[in-house]
This record gives structure tokens, sequence and C-alpha cells, in this order.
């Protein structure tokens, strides 16, 4: 025996899982079940979107059949904060989740420019790869001194440059350029950061390292190269008076004495390896002859 049990759907329930499926700029994808399987008829529903910063509240009506439900809430802004609040039109219990939207990105290729008692600070206009920026907006820069541990706001500017003066010698600072802060600070673009040595290399530390390995290997490199050729030119010099040598000693040997003759014999080394049977013959010496040797 069995018995079916159909369940009378209750519309005081609140939706289900309820999350974000993907979250951009400007615009986030939130997702959510009814609050009972196959709905037998079309729901409406309440999006209500708060501005966590600005303090503002924004209400969407969203009507379907479907059990599963993904919306798009768009005209949102960068680095924002919003609580996102879904409930049935008849005011039912709610779901509720936070959403934090993508900042606008750092400036492009920021720069440092060294000059007599002062550096200036250049970048790229953020607005040339962002379409939500707008360059009455402005920019805002920090200073990080790392020495003294002590973070500090230089300023803003509309402008694509910014000049920092009364450095400390010996002093490394990081330099950070972002798009100004909106409400108190809580809207900002992702910074740019740049760190400068009390040289005033303006570089960062990767690009640092890389120049410095570079400079290494271009001083290194032809050292080397001269200290090979150098050898090889040593090693042949010495086999060459190495083979003089050589013939010189055989040379002076073979004119000494001659193994076909049994006798010792001299010669200038010219003729050496032609034995001349008409060569004088030395056999013997007087004690009143002086010995003469050309």
């Amino acid at each position: 025996d069995y018995v079916v049990v159909k369940m009378i759907p209750d519309n005081r329930l609140p939706p289900r899982h309820l999350h974000s499926v993907h979250t951009g700029k400007t615009f986030a994808v939130i997702k959510w079940e009814s609050p009972y399987d196959s709905p037998d008829q079309d729901m409406l529903y309440a999006v209500a979107v708060k501005d966590l910063v600005r303090k503002t509240d924004k209400i969407y009506k969203v009507k379907t059949r479907n059990s599963t439900v993904e919306y798009t809430i768009k005209k949102l802004e960068p680095g924002g904060k919003y609580h996102v609040i879904v409930q049935l039109g008849n005011m039912s219990k709610e779901s509720s989740m936070k959403i934090n939207t993508v900042p606008l990105s750092a400036p492009d290729a920021l720069k440092i420019i060294t000059e007599k008692d002062h550096i200036l600070l250049f970048w790229k206009s953020l607005a040339l790869k962002e379409s939500n920026f707008n360059e009455s907006r402005g920019y805002e820069i920090h200073m990080f001194d790392s020495l003294m541990n002590i973070t500090a706001y230089l300023g803003n500017t509309t402008e694509n440059f910014f000049k920092v003066s009364n450095l400390k010698i010996g002093h490394n600072y990081s330099f950070t350029v972002q798009a100004r802060c909106l409400y108190s600070g809580q809207m900002c673009g992702e910074p740019a950061t740049l760190l400068y040595d009390e040289l005033g290399t303006g570089e960062d530390s990767s690009a640092a390292k890389a120049g410095r390995s570079t400079d290494v290997a271009a001083i290194v490199v032809p050292v080397l190269f001269l200290l090979l050729v150098t050898l090889g030119i040593g090693f042949v010099v010495l086999y060459m008076r190495h083979r003089r040598l050589q013939n010189s000693f055989t040379a002076f040997a073979n004119s000494h004495y001659s193994s076909r003759l049994g006798s010792a014999i001299f010669s200038s080394g010219d003729d050496l390896g032609d034995e001349d049977d008409e060569a004088p013959m030395i056999t013997g010496f007087s004690d009143d002859v002086p010995m003469v040797i050309a």
C-alpha cells in the first residue's frame, strides 16, 4: 500500500541558495532557487539593491515560473559595496548577500623622472583602457617611506603627472597612483606601485634587478672572451717555442755524433739528415794545436 502526499506551497518561505555567479566593474550576476520545487504559476520576486557607500536603494522586479532564477544587476559602480536582498513580492522571508564590484584598473606605465631638487611621476591616462573612468575624477598619490615606516597622502591631480619634493637622502620610497577614491575613500581604483631609492633610479625592483644583470653581463662576457683569446695565443706561442727548442736540440745532438761513422762530427745544423761522407773527420787532438770550433 502507498499514499501520495502533495505538499501545499508556502509562499512565505524565502528564496533558496542565493549566491553570486559573476561580478564585474558595473554589473553582478546573481542566482537563486524558488522557495519550493516546480512552481505551478509565475512567481514575482523583489530584488532590493542597497548601496552601502552612497546609502541609496534600488528595487527591481523579476517575474518567472522557473525553479532556478538568474538575474543581472546593472548600473553598479566600480569598487562599490552592495547589499542584495531577494524575496517574494508578498514580502515573505528574505535571502540576502553582499557584493563588491571589481575596482578600476591601475594606471599603466608609471615612471619617475629625476630633476635637480624633485622628481616627477608620469603615467598613462586611465581613460585609455577604462571606459568607466572620467579624467575629471582624477588620481590620488600616496608615498611610503620604508625607513620611517610611514605612509603619506601626497594629494590628487587630474593630470597624468605629479611633482614630489623634499625627499630625504638615504631613504627608500614607494609611490602609488590610483583612481581617486570617492565617498570617504571607499571606492578606489587599483594602485600602481613604483619603488624609488635614494639614487633616484625610479625603477621598480624587478626592472632594477634586470638592468643590473644586463650591465654585469655586458662587462663579464667581453672580459671572458679576451681572456680566452689571450690564453689561446699563449698556448700557441709556447707550442711554437717548444717545437723550436726541440728541433735545435735535435740538430745539436746530430751535429756532434754519427752512429754510422762511430765518431764525433760538427755540423751547422742546416744539412741535418744529409750525411756527407766527405765531411772532415777528427781523428785526434794535439796538445800544442789550438782547437777552434766554428
